[in-house]
């Protein structure tokens, strides 16, 4: 009898548990109440001895404090009884990430090492433009996909965030920026994307209820359209995301060939692209409004080539896809074994797939300077060497 484990195997070290784990409780004992749903806060003040109707009441009151004010205290909370204050501090806290290093790029991008309270850590990236600022959330610790070209497929999938932990980056975010109270007009917070580390739909009912929270009116109120979840190709769970998160959707695409997306995207081997683009065409919402996005590492002399430019044009046009192609130049880290394509090549591929009547911009770099640019995300302690973590674990334990 085949379990739910192996009939959906993943290219990894890890396969994910097929069931959603309870989060681990804090060290003391207290419960985070963000991440958790208007239903979800009033039934954990009930189940904490809370009368009814004063949960429902005082569940409203925290709601808006936490989302629409950024409250990150209960005696900021200024409509709730001082009196109730130590006996909501004592059983309940409103989290943050702790950040354990933040650094700003010379071009403006901010990227913020993260940690939870069992110790996990996970990035963040915010990168301001002229007409928009978008933040790039994480959805697990790691990733078990493996694609060749990226920092962040080489670290090992620890565990899936919790809704709290991914909502908690925007949050954060917020919080930097000074963004609140929450309102639509003067952010400079407007866009989410979902292409941090980690692949968001081997996360899927974290990320549901984390992007459901960002889009509640009564709370940060961001648009769907402005939210954007990115998949290296999860077949199975596209359809449901449309139905379920009905964001915007990209693909990392980043090949046309079997053979090639197969090595640098090994998920290939498992939904392949003739699979992928049939799940794209039948994505609920996709229209010429709102366009797919197929993202495409370009990376020199594997898949830049005048033919592959074509042929991506042909794959495009015969599944009737609404598509925008996003070339994004190869972001190097160390011990990859890829190059970036050079300019010209660039270009010529870009030209191509205009003059087939598909948008083909060139993403410029962004925060290659902090390791914060699409495909570098990999946190401070894998990029430390074993010797290192050994000494600092020694000095720890000789103070």
């Amino acid at each position: 009898m085949q379990t739910a484990a192996n009939l959906m195997p993943i290219p990894g070290h890890v396969d994910p548990v097929p069931v959603p784990r309870a989060p681990s409780l804090r060290a003391d004992g207290r419960i985070d109440l963000i991440g958790l749903t208007k239903d979800q806060l009033r039934q954990t003040l009930l189940d904490a001895g809370m009368e009814l109707k004063q949960a429902k009441l005082r569940g409203k009151q925290i709601w808006h404090w936490l989302y629409n004010r950024g409250a990150t205290e209960f005696a900021q909370m200024t409509d709730i009884a001082k009196a109730q204050h130590p006996w909501l501090t004592e059983r309940f806290v409103v989290g943050r990430p702790e950040v354990v290093e933040a650094q700003v790029s010379t071009d403006g991008t901010r990227k913020w090492l993260l940690r939870s309270p069992d110790g996990q850590d996970y990035e963040a990236v915010f990168i301001p433009d002229a007409d928009r600022g978008t933040l790039c959330v994480s959805s697990q610790v790691g990733c078990t996909l493996n694609c060749t070209f990226c920092h962040t497929g080489t670290m090992r999938l620890v565990r899936n965030l919790t809704a709290g932990e991914i909502v908690g980056q925007v949050m954060l975010a917020r919080d930097a920026l000074g963004e609140w109270p929450s309102q639509p007009e003067g952010r400079m917070l407007t866009n989410i994307v979902m292409m941090g580390m980690g692949e968001p739909l081997y996360n899927f009912d974290a990320v549901r209820d984390a992007l459901k929270l960002v889009m509640d009116g009564d709370g940060l109120a961001l648009s769907k359209r402005r939210i954007t979840l990115s998949t290296s190709g999860v077949v199975p769970m596209m359809a449901r995301a449309g139905a379920e998160i009905g964001v915007n959707l990209a693909v990392s695409l980043h090949a046309v060939t079997k053979e090639v997306r197969d090595e640098i995207v090994p998920l290939n081997r498992k939904y392949g692209i003739e699979q992928l683009l049939q799940a794209c065409a039948d994505y609920p919402g996709a229209n010429n409004a709102r366009r797919i996005t197929f993202e495409y590492v370009m990376l020199k002399d594997k898949n830049d080539s005048d033919a592959d430019a074509h042929e991506l044009v042909r794959l495009l046009r015969h599944y009737d896809l609404p598509a925008k192609v996003n070339l994004i130049p190869f972001n190097p880290w160390p011990g990859a074994n890829y190059e970036c394509s050079t300019p010209d090549r660039i270009r010529s591929f870009s030209d191509i797939v205009f003059e087939g009547g598909i948008s083909a911009p060139v993403r410029t770099p962004r925060g290659r300077d902090i390791d914060a640019a699409c495909g570098q995300l990999k946190t401070a302690a894998e990029k430390k060497s074993r010797a290192e973590r050994d000494r600092e674990a020694a000095a720890l334990t000789v103070a």
